[in-house]
């Protein structure tokens, strides 16, 4: 039993935690581990008070998405040994996990996960009903077409894993005080926080806030209203069942996806967790406008059987020795949710030091693995590895309440859903972030979500069947893309580029800012480039154009997900190096509409006075100009590779400025096109996309941006060292771009790409090409395997394509067939 230590100890501390649920308490045993001194946690009532005690210990190496796949694997590993390392029992349990697939469906989405599998180290498969019933004996065998296996998964006990991590975090130095409750916390002026409390101050140079459904509480005393909300999880334990009790051995976990509710072996009996759907589960939205009741930590709240008696009915029919059983423990308390499940974790934008570990749904298995990497980030500068979808910048202004809680429904009733690839969700859409063609275009189109922001995935015509209609293979949209495709390559097409984030950067150390933030070089007055951020270790943290638009003031556009991840760190770096500059972030303020195709210039040549030539409007030039009366910043750039202008203009002036366009193209037969065209063009043209060919994962030269790493520069930007030392070396691995033979499914992007019976690599994104009629992908091979010519295996849902490596770009971006043409060459579309 833990014996609490209401006192400070000390008044000053490198890191403070606030919060000790395992979270926290890993955060504190991480960087203690890792040599950090003066780290100092305050709990305010004990240790795993709040979601963590309470919690099912679910443990499982499994996720959809690719990168929190390393979180869990590492806290399972921490886990195995965290027991012989700190003496303290952790009640691990490891009978391996099956998902049970029980519709057609399903069993594509489990072979779709087992694409995602193969490039990870950890151990996954596919297995049959057979294989299922041997695991688990007691499964009504007629509802099963498959499973997914995980044999290292299983279960932990909250209480005794975070007692273990506590034990270790001391050893190592840590101090955890509590009963500590924060009162307030006040920011200075050298970036450094007091933390207040009843016991007095502390001094810290950062503070983590790791608070669990406290953390709205913490993130109020400093300005942020964080987009959490509690929910009633309910679990339910039953008395001894004699057919478990006869087993040789522990039963696996079992997660019955259609059924929406997992179980395991509980000593004799079965314990049984449901999520209900969004009209019946239960948000604690009190706590959201009143604030939390001071006194709660250990508490739970009134269990409703009702609410998830279909739930027990199906798992009834699927396991049914649960029929006789008896319930003798039913367990209701909060977990906090973010709108779409996941944490927030890392530095937060617009507030110095300051650190967020919250939102957790999932507290246990992301505990380990989540501690390791956010002390690896506070002790390197850098996280180690890219976990975007975590990023606590990705909520903004526009998270509202409402949408939260909108969002929280429907996450938790979804919580076993069919992930599907280009999965939409439409609760709390629109937000008041949507653009101001939003009411024009909303009926027209397939509408996808950006940030915040409704952007039009593609637009229907008469015949065309309308609306989301999800599936792991070619779908509604496939036809319609192809035409909008063909639209911009023969004729001229308008798309709403409103989500791009957008930065105004001036000031007297402007210049000297970007020559240290960018690899490239600074563009001259009336230019744009394309330049890329690296961090110290020489990884691509974010791609931008850079325009400088009068002497010294520069316009930055980065796209919609790495608005506030990219405005963080350039914000970073002006504190850092102590420059004299002003930015603005307009992405609010500004829309954005991309015309592209070969009948570009002809159409807004009729809204302009100005001369858009190519002689005198060339590629990669800025101005600002009127078209048809309004002031746009226009910039002879585009993502299709096509002849293309992008606009930018004061949002409220989106609806004329789309309108006079689309009226002076009515001659050359102009339409809209969307993202999903958009894609297919950027890929065909060889064009790499942040967050897919290039993240922290990846450095610019591996990824193939030599051309816009300028490392002769004079200006010492952040990472030219290390890539220095990168290229000396050499490369073991390099981006390839990849023809594939498919049937009706396309690669979108992390598949596993095969070689002489053995993975050897990931595709980064992939599309169908309209132009050669084949897909298409970007993949990541071993040198050795990245010639052109090469014969490699993409697998799509279960199957091997075969796969060849071709000469990129597969269309030649149009400057480079003009280019082309003026020597006299005929340049290949």
């Amino acid at each position: 039993k833990e014996n609490p230590s209401p006192s400070l100890g000390k008044d000053r501390a490198d890191t403070v935690i606030i919060g000790g649920g395992c979270v926290g308490v890993s955060l504190a045993y991480h960087l203690a581990k890792a040599g950090l001194k003066d780290v100092i946690l305050l709990e305010k009532s004990e240790l795993t008070a709040g979601s963590t005690w309470h919690a099912a210990g679910l443990t499982t190496y499994f996720h959809p998405g690719i990168n929190l796949k390393k979180i869990h694997a590492y806290s399972i590993k921490l886990y195995e040994k965290l027991e012989e390392e700190t003496g303290q029992a952790v009640g691990f349990h490891q009978p391996g996990s099956i998902r049970i697939a029980s519709t057609p469906t399903r069993v594509d989405e489990f072979k779709y996960q087992m694409t995602r599998a193969g490039w990870h180290p950890t151990e996954q498969y596919l297995i049959m009903p057979e294989k299922v019933q041997e695991l688990f004996p007691l499964l009504n065998m007629d509802m099963v077409l498959a499973g997914l296996y995980n044999p290292g998964d299983g279960h932990i006990d909250p209480y005794s894993l975070t007692m273990a991590l506590a034990a270790g975090a001391r050893k190592y130095g840590a101090q955890l005080n509590y009963p500590v409750q924060v009162t307030n916390l006040n920011l200075q002026s050298d970036g450094t926080w007091e933390v207040e409390t009843p016991l007095g101050v502390i001094q810290a140079k950062r503070i983590v806030n790791a608070a669990g459904f406290w953390a709205r509480e913490i993130g109020k005393m400093i300005g942020l209203q964080h987009p959490l909300i509690p929910v009633h999880h309910q679990y339910v334990v039953t008395a001894t069942i004699p057919e478990v009790k006869a087993l040789k051995r522990e039963l696996p976990v079992i997660r019955d996806l259609e059924g929406s509710y997992y179980l395991r072996q509980e000593r004799d009996g079965l314990l049984f967790g449901p999520y209900e759907s969004e009209k019946k589960m239960k948000l604690q939205d009190s706590w959201v406008t009143n604030g939390v009741p001071p006194g709660f930590g250990k508490e739970l709240f009134e269990s409703d059987l009702d609410r998830i008696m279909e739930h027990i009915e199906a798992a009834m029919e699927m396991v049914p020795v649960l029929k006789q059983a008896d319930i003798i423990n039913t367990i209701a308390g909060p977990i906090t949710y973010s709108p779409d499940i996941l944490p927030m974790v890392g530095p937060h934008q617009g507030v110095r030091n300051y650190w967020v570990a919250i939102g957790f749904g999932y507290g246990i298995i992301h505990a380990g693995g989540i501690g390791k990497y956010l002390s690896d980030w506070i002790l390197e500068g850098e996280p180690p590895f890219d976990l975007i979808e975590l990023d606590p910048n990705r909520y903004g202004k526009w998270t509202t309440t409402e949408y939260t809680a909108a969002k929280a429904r429907e996450s938790y009733g979804f919580n076993n859903i069919v992930g599907y690839p280009k999965e939409e969700r439409f609760a709390g859409r629109p937000t008041e972030r949507a653009s101001a063609l939003y009411d024009l275009l909303k009926s027209k189109c397939s509408m996808g979500f950006h940030a915040g922001w409704e952007q039009p995935h593609w637009f229907y015509k008469p015949g065309d069947e309308t609306g989301y209609k999800p599936s792991f293979r070619r779908t509604n949209w496939f036809d319609p893309v192809g035409r909008e495709y063909k639209q911009v390559m023969e004729k001229v097409g308008v798309i709403d580029l409103s989500p791009f984030g957008k930065f105004k950067v001036k000031g007297t150390d402007s210049v000297k800012l970007l020559d240290h933030l960018f690899a490239n070089v600074v563009p001259k007055v009336g230019s744009t480039n394309i330049s890329h951020m690296l961090t110290p270790r020489g990884k691509v943290y974010a791609e931008l154009t850079v325009s400088q638009l009068h002497p010294g003031e520069f316009m930055l556009v980065t796209g919609s997900g790495s608005e506030l991840h990219d405005l963080r760190w350039i914000e970073e770096e002006v504190v850092r190096g102590g420059y004299k500059v002003e930015i603005k972030n307009m992405t609010d303020e500004m829309g954005v509409l991309g015309v592209a195709g070969p009948y570009a210039r002809q159409v807004l040549q009729k809204l302009t006075a100005e001369d858009l030539s190519d002689g005198s409007f060339k590629f990669l030039q800025s101005r600002h100009l009127k078209l048809s009366d309004i002031a746009v910043t226009a910039i002879r750039i585009s993502y299709t590779g096509e002849l293309g202008w992008e606009l930018y203009h004061r949002k409220e002036d989106s609806v004329a400025l789309y309108s006079a366009i689309m009226e002076a193209g009515q001659k050359e037969g102009i339409d809209n096109f969307g993202t999903y065209a958009l894609n297919a063009l950027r890929l065909e043209k060889g064009f790499r996309a942040w967050g897919a060919e290039m993240n922290c994962d990846t450095n610019p030269l591996e990824a193939g941006l030599e051309y816009f790493v300028k490392l002769n520069k004079p200006a010492d930007f952040t990472g030219k060292q290390t890539l220095k030392q990168i290229k000396e070396k050499g490369l073991k691995r390099r981006l390839v771009y990849l023809t594939l033979e498919t049937d009706d499914v396309d690669p979108e992007g992390n598949e596993s790409v095969w070689h002489n019976g053995k993975v050897i690599g990931n595709t980064t994104s992939g599309s169908f090409s309209y132009s050669a009629q084949r897909s298409l992908a970007f993949a990541y091979v071993p040198i050795e395997l990245s010639k052109v010519g090469q014969k490699l295996e993409v697998e799509l849902l279960g199957k091997n394509y075969s796969a060849t490596i071709i000469q990129e770009p597969l269309v030649l971006t149009e400057p480079t067939r003009m280019r082309l043409q003026k020597k006299g060459e005929s340049p290949k579309i």
